[in-house]
């Protein structure tokens, strides 16, 4: 057994191979997971039951295995923002902001070449999906 928070054999093997500037899609279980990401990223379906695991879960294990340099988020075309963006923020921090896409420009983004990890969540609560670009991990003493 890992000691650490994130114990997925799948998902920490897909971040040991992701570096710098690599995407990884934590998405909601409406989200179109064959087809709205790069066809070349590693599949994570932890999509259990609806609700589990939720994605706030999910991101809270994945921020104890890697830096995070950028965040984005899939906004509606109208209306107030999603209230899992709180969520979102307070794991996040002050220091990675959520920049916010369109629904179609999000899309794009995660057919990135740079997409290395889908993780498919059960979360239930819409527009709770986030793609965050690895950052990097400075040398001790910095």
């Amino acid at each position: 057994m890992l000691r650490s928070a994130l114990t997925h054999p799948e998902i920490l093997n897909s971040l040991a191979r992701a570096g710098h500037g690599s995407r990884v899609l934590i998405a909601d279980g409406n989200y179109p997971f064959s087809t709205g990401a790069n066809p070349a990223a590693d599949r994570v379906y932890l999509n259990l039951t609806p609700g589990i695991p939720l994605a706030t879960d999910v991101l809270k294990a994945v921020l104890t295995a890697i830096p995070v340099e950028s965040a984005h988020v899939m906004v509606p075309q109208e209306g107030p923002e999603p209230p899992i963006f709180r969520e979102f923020r307070e794991l996040l921090g002050k220091e990675i902001p959520l920049q916010t896409l369109g629904r179609f420009e999000f899309y794009e983004a995660a057919r990135g070449q740079d997409t290395a990890l889908v993780i498919a969540t059960g979360e239930q609560r819409v527009f709770a999906n986030v793609l965050l670009t690895i950052g990097v991990v400075p040398p001790p003493g910095k």
